[in-house]
C-alpha cells in the first residue's frame, strides 16, 4: 500500500509550482480540490485523511466524489470538471512515481467530463462602466485607490489574479504609460493605458506611499490586495452606482465582468478577434470567440447584408369560431 501524503506534497510544493511553473491560484484551488478529495475518501474509509493510501482512490470513489460535490455542495459542471483536471493531472504524475498504479490511474483518466451549457458572457455597457467607476469618493485615499484599481482592470483587461499581483516595477509612465502583465502560463505582454486610466493611476501612486509592500495596489493596512479583497471593493461601488445606474440593478458585476467589458469594447473598436485576443492574453483564439458570440452588432451586419427572399404575400383568413373551438380541444 502507497501511503498519500508524501506525494501529494511533492505533486503540489514540486511538480505544480516549478516543473509546469503554474500559477499560486492554480496551486491554490488543486490543493482545495484534494482538501475535499481526501476528506470524503478519509469519511467513507473511517480513517483520518493522513492514514489514506493511493490504492483507495479509484474510479469509483472518485465517481462517487464528483456525485458528492454536485449534491451536498451544489457544485455546478464547470467545477466539477475542473476537480475531475485536478485528480487526472495527480494521476498522471503518479504514473511514473509509482508504475503499478498505470491501470488505476487509466479508469480515472477515462472518466469523461460533463458536458455544460456555454452561456453568454455578462459585460457593462459604456453607461454602466461609467457609473461604476465612478462611484468611489475620489477625494479619499481609499477612493482614490479603488477608482485607479477598477480603471486599471477594465482597461488592460486583467483577470483578478493579474491586477492584485500588479508590482511597482511592473508600471511605466513615460514616455507611454504601461503595464506590462505576467499572465497564464508566465507570458507576459506590456499594455498601453489610455490617458483617463493613466490619470487614475498616478493619483493613486501620488498617495500610495513609500511601504515594503512590492504591490501596486495595498489594502487599508499595507498589505497587498487579495482577490476577494478586491471582489468586495468592486461590490460596494456598484450597489453605489445601482442607486443612479438602475439597470446594475439586476447585474452580477464580478471583477472578470470587467475583462469581459475590455474585451467588447476593443472587439467593437477594432473588429478583430487577433488583437483581442492579444490584448487579453489568451493562448488560443477559440477562447476569444465568446466575444463574437456575444456582439448583437456582428449579427445585425449579418442581417442586412442578407437579401430578402421573394415570398408571395397570402392572405390571411379567420377561422370559423366551431372549428377553432374544436381544433384547441
Amino acid at each position: 500500500m502507497i501511503p498519500i501524503a508524501p506525494h501529494i506534497t511533492a505533486y503540489l510544493r514540486e511538480r505544480l509550482p516549478l516543473e509546469r511553473g503554474a500559477s499560486p491560484h492554480t496551486c491554490d484551488s488543486y490543493a482545495h480540490t484534494f482538501r475535499l478529495l481526501f476528506d470524503y475518501a478519509a469519511s467513507r474509509y473511517k480513517v483520518t485523511p493522513s492514514k489514506l493510501y493511493l490504492e483507495q482512490i479509484d474510479a469509483s470513489l472518485v465517481l462517487d466524489f464528483l456525485a458528492d460535490l454536485e449534491s451536498t455542495r451544489g457544485n455546478g459542471g464547470r467545477t466539477r470538471n475542473a476537480r475531475l483536471a485536478a485528480i487526472k493531472s495527480f494521476l498522471r504524475y503518479m504514473e511514473y512515481r509509482e508504475p503499478a498504479l498505470l491501470e488505476q490511474s487509466l479508469r480515472i483518466q477515462a472518466i469523461p467530463a460533463k458536458k455544460t451549457d456555454t452561456a453568454l458572457i455578462s459585460f457593462l455597457s459604456p453607461t454602466e462602466t461609467e457609473a461604476v467607476l465612478n462611484a468611489p469618493d475620489v477625494t479619499t485615499r481609499i477612493g482614490i485607490r479603488d477608482r485607479a484599481m477598477m480603471h486599471i482592470g477594465f482597461a488592460a483587461g486583467l483577470r483578478v489574479s493579474e491586477l492584485t499581483g500588479l508590482l511597482l516595477s511592473d508600471v511605466t509612465l513615460r514616455p507611454t504609460p504601461t503595464v506590462c502583465v505576467t499572465g497564464k502560463g508566465r507570458k507576459q505582454r506590456a499594455l498601453p493605458l489610455w490617458k483617463q486610466a493613466a490619470t487614475d493611476l498616478r493619483s493613486w501612486m501620488a498617495v500610495r506611499g513609500d511601504m515594503a509592500t512590492p504591490e501596486l495596489f495595498v489594502n487599508a493596512r499595507g498589505q497587498p490586495m487579495t482577490r476577494a479583497g478586491f471582489a468586495f471593493v468592486l461590490k460596494q461601488h456598484v450597489q453605489t452606482a445601482a442607486q443612479q445606474c438602475q439597470s446594475l440593478k439586476n447585474k452580477h458585476v464580478s471583477p472578470h465582468v470587467l475583462r469581459h467589458t475590455c474585451a467588447m469594447v476593443l472587439f467593437r473598436a477594432t473588429g478583430d478577434l487577433r488583437k483581442v485576443s492579444l490584448w487579453l492574453g489568451h493562448a488560443q483564439m477559440q477562447t476569444t470567440e465568446v466575444y463574437l458570440r456575444a456582439d448583437p452588432m456582428e449579427k445585425i451586419e449579418s442581417i442586412e447584408g442578407v437579401v430578402p427572399l421573394r415570398l408571395k404575400r397570402g392572405q390571411f383568413s379567420v377561422p370559423d369560431k366551431l372549428i377553432s373551438s374544436l381544433l384547441a380541444v
